[in-house]
């Protein structure tokens, strides 16, 4: 893991998210509320075009400006949601998360967020996480998968599902800047979850519930499975056929 507060040491950060069709914009929004509290931080939206998008659920948001128009980020924010799939193959994107990663401080994904990445092969070889439904497809993208919130391998940080990103954003503070600037963006945040029911992740909500979520979202599953085996195909990973 990178040590606390070393890679700039306060100096001015560039964070960049990527905005498209389909984004759950919590996987935006969680972290963009962290992010735009750290001290001496730009935070911008990036995307195909600088036309407004929808995100999963309808909400409308809006480019600052277009992927060749950002500078090189420090911070590189992949969120994910159900129009991650249009985006597996689109190779201005893929090449553009090439080309930031290069030189980026962290590369930070948030639930399906992992899956972009992985298609850009920057999972290579890491530990990673994604939401809980398509965990099982991080090694078509040379991946270690760990059942985490938040998995952090060299300067690659990884949320797990949607809400998760608030808990990898803080943590991204506490690299960039230190635990107590983390500490005091959780605080002024007031970000202390308590659900009112148990049913949070897979390995606590009950059976009929996840198979409720599962059937919700088999058929996307399918499509990630069958496009996460064509892309370990093209980067030349072997995968077991019960993978």
């Amino acid at each position: 893991m990178i040590p606390e507060g070393q890679i700039l040491d306060g100096g001015a950060l560039e964070i960049g998210s990527l905005l498209f069709e389909g984004i759950d914009q919590i996987d935006l929004t969680g972290p963009f509320e962290v992010f735009t509290r750290i001290p001496n931080a730009r935070c911008r939206l990036y995307g195909l075009s600088t036309a407004p998008v929808r995100d999963a659920g309808g909400l409308l948001l809006t480019p600052d400006a277009t992927l060749s128009e950002a500078p090189q980020l420090d911070v590189l924010h992949v969120p994910g949601g159900p129009g991650q799939e249009a985006l597996m193959r689109n190779s201005a994107v893929l090449d553009w998360l090439r080309s930031q990663a290069a030189d980026a401080k962290l590369v930070f994904s948030v639930c399906t967020g992992a899956l972009i990445c992985g298609a850009a092969g920057l999972l290579r070889g890491r530990k990673a996480t994604t939401y809980w439904t398509v965990l099982h497809l991080l090694p078509f993208f040379g991946a270690t998968p760990v059942d985490a919130r938040v998995v952090v391998d060299g300067n690659l940080v990884c949320a797990g599902g949607v809400t998760s990103g608030i808990d990898g954003a803080l943590q991204v503070a506490a690299i960039l800047r230190g635990l107590k600037l983390a500490e005091t963006i959780q605080l002024a945040m007031q970000y202390a979850p308590e659900p009112p029911f148990d049913a949070g992740g897979p390995d606590r909500a009950p059976r009929d519930v996840v198979e409720a979520v599962r059937n919700a979202t088999a058929d996307l599953t399918a499509r990630r499975e069958r496009t996460a085996r064509g892309i370990a195909t093209e980067l030349g990973i072997a995968v077991p056929d019960n993978a």
